[in-house]
């Protein structure tokens, strides 16, 4: 049984716009590591790798709650570069600034929807706080194949009014 995130681990905190290049996935998120070797290699060829471009997920919805074809999530790197268009489909896009609940999340992606849930269904009743009208996002901190899967970290954002 995987440990549960405990209510002390959620902070809030002000975050900065952050300008980034994404590359938008849609469909069955059993094709997702195509979409990820695509911008990875893009990536490489731009010369920002996870050590210099904080690496990012826009999560538009739950793969669990819709159909395949109607899943979608952007992966980005954080860039002031000028994204020109490209054969890959990155595009500049620009994560929201504002206030954010931030959940560390460590391990494997197995379980990464357990602590979208607790943010969800039991901090965010319990805190007074309220949704902003803006996506979930994903820092990935730390990540395969830089580090084994179960020393993964991802901060889980969750945009508040």
């Amino acid at each position: 049984m995987p440990a549960q995130p405990q209510p002390h681990s959620v902070e809030i905190v002000e975050r900065n716009t952050v300008p980034v290049a994404a590359i938008e996935h849609r469909g069955d998120p059993a094709r997702l590591g195509e979409t990820i070797r695509t911008f990875i290699a893009w990536r490489r060829a731009h010369r920002l790798p996870p050590s210099v471009s904080a690496t990012y997920n826009i999560v538009y919805n739950n793969p669990d709650d819709v159909p395949p074809d109607a899943f979608r999530m952007d992966i980005c790197a954080a860039t002031r570069d000028v994204i020109a268009p490209n054969a890959a489909g990155v595009v500049p896009k620009t994560l929201a600034g504002g206030r954010y609940a931030v959940l560390r999340h460590t391990g494997s992606d197995d379980t990464l929807d357990q602590s979208v849930a607790y943010l969800y269904a039991e901090w965010l009743p319990a805190s007074g706080q309220e949704l902003r009208d803006a996506p979930l996002l994903f820092q990935r901190v730390r990540f395969y194949p830089d580090v084994p899967e179960h020393e993964a970290v991802t901060d889980v954002l969750l945009p508040l009014r």
